[in-house]
Parts: structure tokens; sequence; C-alpha cells
């Protein structure tokens, strides 16, 4: 469908310039100081708080596992305001795969950092719990340093998020998984 007055040539145009202007804005995309540190930090927290709410018995289990939840939730809130405060933007990408983990490495990374803590607890090495935690949040981190760095190069393919459909579908599983693995212990 083509606008009265405007040719194939101007439209070329503006598409161009379009494309210019986000990978323009891509490039020049501000990470608030520390981001990453507080957020590896905050996974590390809650893969330590799920570990051991996981195996110091059911009574305290939901406890612990409520403060790790609320610890990273107030630090994801907390980054996500600063990074629309130094943009004047929403990012989606950057709130799905940075902050909330759904890229590949942060989810990968999460989970072999949750097994090996819950592994350590449940084999009575609690001093390995805690390295096993800080290197779930490291790879947490790295993933989101990566995932920036991508943004950077290719704007137009990871300016997006994941559909809300797929993550509530994932979210329910982890839940679920979570609820048994209490139930069960």
């Amino acid at each position: 469908m083509e606008t009265p007055g405007v040719g194939p040539s101007e439209a070329a145009d503006a598409l161009e310039a379009a494309e210019a202007s986000r990978s323009g804005l891509a490039r020049g995309v501000v990470i608030p100081k520390w981001t990453y540190v507080w957020l590896g930090a905050a996974v590390a927290v809650q893969i330590a708080t799920a570990a051991v709410g996981l195996t110091w018995g059911q009574g305290s289990a939901p406890w612990w596992i409520a403060v790790g939840v609320v610890v990273y939730g107030a630090v994801a809130w907390w980054q996500l305001s600063r990074f629309r405060r130094a943009n004047g933007v929403r990012l989606e990408g950057f709130a799905s795969r940075v902050v909330f983990g759904a890229a590949a490495m942060a989810t990968v990374g999460y989970l072999a950092g949750l097994v090996a803590a819950y592994a350590a607890m449940t084999h009575g090495w609690w001093w390995l719990a805690a390295p096993a935690a800080a290197a779930g949040g490291v790879a947490y981190a790295v993933s989101g340093r990566h995932w920036v760095a991508s943004y950077r190069r290719e704007p137009a393919r990871l300016a997006t998020a994941e559909s809300a459909v797929w993550l509530v579908a994932l979210g329910v599983l982890a839940l679920g998984g979570l609820v048994l693995l209490v139930i069960g212990h």
C-alpha cells in the first residue's frame, strides 16, 4: 500500500533513517554502574536461600525461599528503574533476558548453580554451596553483559522480549517444580 505523494525512494530513505536511528539508540544504551554485579549477587543470594530452604527442613523452606525471591525481586526492580532513568526508555529485551534471565546462558548458569548448591547442601558440604551459588550468579551476570553487547550489534533482532505466553509457561513449570521439591522434601 502506497502513501500518496511518497514514492519508493522516499519510503526506502525513511526506512533507512529509522534503521540508523534504532542502531544509534542501541549503541548509546547506558548500563548503570554495577548493574551486572547487583544482579549476579541477587541471583547468588536467591540460589543460596533456595538450596538452604530445600535442605533444612520443610517448616522453614518456604521462608528461606521467600527471602531469596524478595531480595532478587527488589534488586531486579531497582535495576530496571535505574536503566529507565539512565536511558529514558524501556527495553523489553533487557528486562527479559538480562534482568529476568530468559537468555539461554543465564538460565543454564542459574540452574547449574542451583543444582550444585542443592547437591552440596544435601551432602552436608555447606561450604561448597556458597561458591556454587556465586558461580550461578556470575554466569547470570556474564550472560547479561553478553546480551547487551549482542544487542548493540543487532538491535533489530534482539530488542524484543520472549512471548508472554512462553514466559508464563516457563514460570508455571518452574513454580510447579519448586512446589514439588518443597512438598517432597
